[in-house]
């Protein structure tokens, strides 16, 4: 096997571009996703998390109040990492707008 730094990608293998050796990728393990609040306190499923500060809501005149508390919390893929429910409204919240209750 070559010691080559220079390597081409392709999907299901990788080929060096001097000797044009080839070999198989190594299935990449999938890396757990860590979702931190405010405070850098580790979030998971199920867990409650108080608002830092009012927050306005979209397409509407009201806003969620800071120190409100959501109920059980789940992790989601995607720009807002929690969806929750507080004060009885469904959204999708930033993990930097909240604390660990």
């Amino acid at each position: 096997m070559c010691e080559m730094t220079d390597v081409l990608e392709h999907p299901d293998r990788w080929e060096c571009m001097t000797c044009g050796h080839e070999w198989e990728r190594e299935a990449e393990a999938e890396k757990a996703r860590v979702v931190k609040d405010a405070h850098g306190n580790v979030l998971a499923d199920g867990d409650c998390v108080i608002l830092i500060k009012d927050l306005p809501l979209k397409g509407s005149s009201q806003s969620l109040k800071g120190g409100s508390k959501s109920k059980a919390i789940r992790l989601v893929d995607g720009d807002h990492e929690i969806s929750c429910k507080i004060d009885g409204i469904s959204i999708g919240l930033k993990a930097c707008f909240v604390k660990k209750a």
